[in-house]
């Protein structure tokens, strides 16, 4: 069984040192402009950092779910090289909205249209399995013959 997940399990690991990442920036983040916690406010810089984290680690969970739903029903293969991208443009989101909140832009457009896929072929997977062993309908054997 570990032969079909090992490709989803170091996405997942990759994304849980990502996320520890950008903990990490804020921190940083939070001795460089001497914003104390719990404050959340401070310089423009800061607040950047912080929303950047915030919102990465909002849709971690999201990400999580399908990335495994889409490797365990679909393939496995397929998803992690998704979970890559997805990471990879999260990454990117984060680093241009250190710098600036219009660089934000084009690398969180596209990691939602990772996220996108990722459902789109999570639900495919899923209903091929109902389909398969619920009704007894397998098409992909009926789309190659």
């Amino acid at each position: 069984m570990l032969d079909q997940i090992h490709w989803l399990a170091t996405v997942t690991v990759l994304g849980v040192l990502e996320q520890a990442y950008f903990f990490l920036q804020v921190i940083y983040a939070r001795r460089l402009f001497g914003v104390s916690p719990p404050k959340i406010s401070g310089p423009p810089e800061f607040e950047r950092i912080f929303r950047a984290q915030v919102n990465s680690s909002e849709y971690f969970p999201i990400f999580l779910a399908l990335l495994w739903q889409a490797g365990l029903f679909f393939h496995q293969g397929l998803a992690a090289a998704l979970g890559l991208l997805y990471l990879y443009a999260r990454y990117c989101y984060f680093m241009g909205y250190k710098a600036s909140s219009s660089e934000r832009l084009a690398p969180i457009y596209f990691s939602a249209g990772v996220l996108w896929i990722l459902i789109a072929v999570s639900a495919l997977g899923i209903l091929h399995f109902f389909l398969s062993h619920y009704v007894g309908l397998n098409v992909l054997q009926r789309l190659r013959a």
